[in-house]
């Protein structure tokens, strides 16, 4: 099965889902706090799930109650300290719950193996081998690939981290390392991509009682002995998410997303100056932005600290006039899917004009799309950005693998519906 999309205009309102980066983050500091937290405004993703499911593993105690439409409210009984109550946690396909959880699961001692699925299996945890080696921390994985076995205990130490290839590596280290008896340092061998998500992580961080001193984004200095602080904590909107309705605004119509925080230090934020910066016509307000189909022309862009929204750029890319370069993208050969190549390939196979490069994509403008069968590659941004494509095309667009959006966006496609767009099941067979 896949679905065929009538291309038609985007039109209308959309309430943004939560951030999944903050979720993650508050869920996790939540889980490590004496007393009870309660995490407000979450939606349960794939990767939310593997997250809460994972730290149910580590002894948390987790209680999900459903409130408005796919809002959740999540209260958790935190422990002051990881334990192994379960010896595997199955991290589905999210990286985050891989590379958050693995400093975790070595506070405990003991042995914990962690699985996964699709890509998730052959990520690199290379960051991580070279910490256990040098830590005397025992592991064992399959030829590089998960399943991952660890046994032993992390020890307060100066770690040093390459800083770009995830600032997941970064972030997973912040949440354990307060915890130790000992000071401990995170030392960058080279210069940090994503710097956004690591600001993250310290303001989630700072919210929840820890304390962590920068500097420069060069090192990173952390003390022991820090304790986990209890709070109430509500996610705010995703803007990686609406960089997708802000996408559909200004290429077909008017759209407007509530319930951003326009100070947010959520590095995606940047989506509003890069469409400005194309022509794009945005009107912000204090909590959303509003999107009005524009003319828009190609720009340089460097995507070290915005990787997630390289497939939907790549759309807007496509439609704009003139040249569009993306460069500093090579990261995204990690993820999900090799994102250059699969959304260089499939906007090609409707009329995009779009040359792949090793760190980047060269991307020349068309007036429209043509239509026809595209595939998500089972990724999930893959899938929301060819579903934006399909307002601007001339025929009908059938796309495989859309189910693949509930790793992060469940409900992207009532919201796609909410807006205007027209969605019927379709048979591969026919």
């Amino acid at each position: 099965m896949a679905i065929k999309i009538i291309p038609k205009g985007l039109d209308g309102i959309v309430h943004i889902p939560p951030s999944k980066s903050i979720s993650h983050r508050a869920i996790i500091a939540g889980a490590l706090s004496t007393g009870q937290s309660v995490i407000e405004n979450v939606i349960l993703s794939k990767d939310i799930e593997a997250t809460c499911r994972g730290l149910s593993s580590l002894g948390t105690d987790i209680q999900i109650i459903s409130c408005e439409e796919d809002r959740h409210k999540i209260i958790i009984k935190g422990k002051a300290r990881p334990e192994s109550k379960e010896s595997t946690i199955d991290c589905i396909e999210s990286g985050s719950t891989l590379r958050f959880l693995i400093p975790l699961a070595a506070l405990t001692g003991e042995s914990i193996t962690f699985e996964g699925s699709g890509k998730l299996v052959e990520r690199p945890l290379d960051i991580y081998y070279k910490i256990f080696d040098k830590q005397g921390i025992k592991y064992k994985n399959s030829f590089g690939k998960l399943p991952l076995t660890l046994c032993g205990k992390l020890k307060p130490d100066n770690f040093y981290v390459r800083g770009d290839i995830s600032s997941q590596f970064i972030t997973g280290l912040m949440y354990a390392l307060p915890l130790l008896e000992g000071d401990s340092q995170i030392t960058l061998e080279t210069p940090l991509q994503s710097k956004g998500y690591v600001d993250l992580t310290m303001d989630v961080l700072k919210s929840f009682g820890i304390i962590i001193e920068n500097n420069n984004y060069n090192s990173f200095k952390i003390q022991g002995k820090q304790s986990y602080v209890s709070r109430k904590f509500t996610v705010e909107g995703d803007f990686s998410q609406a960089a997708f309705w802000l996408a559909g605004g200004v290429l077909s119509g008017t759209t407007v997303c509530q319930g951003l925080n326009m100070d947010s230090l959520q590095g995606d934020r940047d989506i509003t100056r890069i469409i400005q910066a194309m022509g794009g016509n945005l009107k912000i307000k204090n909590n959303g932005v509003t999107a009005h189909k524009s003319d828009l022309k190609g720009i340089e862009i460097d995507a070290s600290q915005i990787p997630d929204l390289v497939p939907i750029i790549s759309v807007i890319a496509s439609l704009s006039k003139g040249r569009t370069i993306i460069k500093n993208a090579g990261r995204l050969r990690i993820k999900e899917s090799d994102r250059l190549k699969a959304i260089a390939s499939e906007l090609n196979k409707i009329g995009g004009k779009i040359v792949e490069q090793d760190e980047g994509l060269v991307i020349e403008g068309v007036n429209s799309f043509g239509g026809g069968i595209v595939d998500s590659w089972n990724d999930h941004r893959i899938a929301m950005a060819l579903a934006i494509a399909a307002a601007r095309c001339k025929e009908p667009l059938i796309i495989t693998g859309e189910k693949f959006v509930n790793k992060s966006y469940p409900r992207f496609w009532e919201d796609f519906k909410k807006l205007g767009g027209e969605i019927h099941e379709w048979n591969m067979g026919e």
